[in-house]
């Protein structure tokens, strides 16, 4: 029992330090509701920037020890804490007109609701070009086009 108990927590334990051993480039999001990032990948550089909004999509294209170098929605890059991140799957919806979200992964599906421009969501699933995401508390399909947060041919499960 004490052996089972013990195989348990350890296997818990590795799993933050795995999600951290990823090799770039991958998405992942901000962890906690402020995350600065700065100008090289230690403490002692500058602050660019205090991200305020939890669950924002960023692309992590570099590591550097405890650092990952992150790239958000709107192209600017900077170094954050792998603390400061999850891995849980998020998107922005694009800027421009307020997108579709459907009941169904098809065009021709009903529309629930409409999506506006920088509104954040996280991921459930994506295949053919559409994901699963939830907004608050309502859910629907989208088309992967209209959100920034995975890759085009990607497939979240």
């Amino acid at each position: 029992m004490l052996a089972r108990a013990l195989a348990a927590f350890l296997v818990l334990a590795a799993a933050p330090a795995q999600s951290q051993e990823k090799q770039p480039p991958y998405w992942a999001s901000i962890a906690s509701g402020q995350a600065m990032t700065r100008t090289g990948p230690a403490k002692t550089y500058p602050g660019v920037w205090l991200y305020q909004r939890r669950d924002l999509p960023v692309r992590v294209v570099k590591r550097h020890e405890s650092w990952r170098l992150i790239q958000d929605p709107d192209g600017a890059e900077g170094w954050m804490l792998a603390t400061l991140l999850s891995e849980r799957r998020t998107a922005v919806v694009k800027a421009g007109d307020p997108r579709s979200v459907h009941s169904r992964p098809e065009a021709a599906s009903p529309i629930r609701y409409r999506a506006e421009a920088g509104v954040v969501g996280r991921l459930d699933k994506c295949r053919d070009g559409w994901c699963r995401i939830s907004i608050g508390n309502r859910s629907g399909h989208i088309r992967m086009g209209d959100i920034w947060g995975v890759a085009p041919d990607e497939a979240v499960n």
